[in-house]
């Protein structure tokens, strides 16, 4: 990366692709603070809940590796995030009968009934966060974050 420039007190990124960095790197931290918030009433962390949508939407249960690949954000300890899922009833785990070595871990109906529980609270923050935006607005801006993250894999 490229020197900041000084102007003033303030830097100010040597190229407009930093400064979009830097600007997708303030925005998600702070965006994240309102959902952050809502999973906190349920001791539970935006991964956790991660992880349980996405078994929401595989009610046929997924390996650690499925789990791992599709979510939001690489953790690279899926086992013990599993694991404390799993320790509060909201996921079950089973070795698949073909194949002793694959784990298939499934949401559990208590898990379903927290994720039924979050719904609403977590698209209210959603809504309060870029409802002002509009749908047209909001398509776009998922298009530009969709075309930057093209060569990114």
């Amino acid at each position: 990366m490229k020197e900041t420039i000084r102007a003033g007190n303030r830097r100010r990124a040597a190229c407009p692709e930093e400064a979009a960095f830097l600007d997708l790197l303030r925005t998600t931290d702070m965006l994240s603070r309102g959902p952050a918030q809502v999973l906190k009433t349920e001791d539970l962390s935006a991964t956790q809940y991660n992880v349980l949508r996405i078994l929401r939407g595989a009610p046929q249960g997924l390996c650690c590796g499925e789990i791992a690949s599709r979510m939001i954000t690489r953790d690279p300890d899926v086992t013990r995030l599993l694991d404390r899922l799993e320790k509060r009833g909201l996921i079950s785990r089973y070795r698949e009968t073909k194949d002793r070595r694959t784990v298939v871990v499934r949401i559990t109906p208590q898990g379903l009934k927290l994720l039924t529980r979050l719904d609403g609270p977590v698209e209210a923050a959603h809504r309060k966060q870029f409802g002002h935006l509009g749908r047209r607005r909001l398509r776009t801006l998922r298009e530009l974050l969709r075309v930057s993250r093209r060569d990114e894999g």
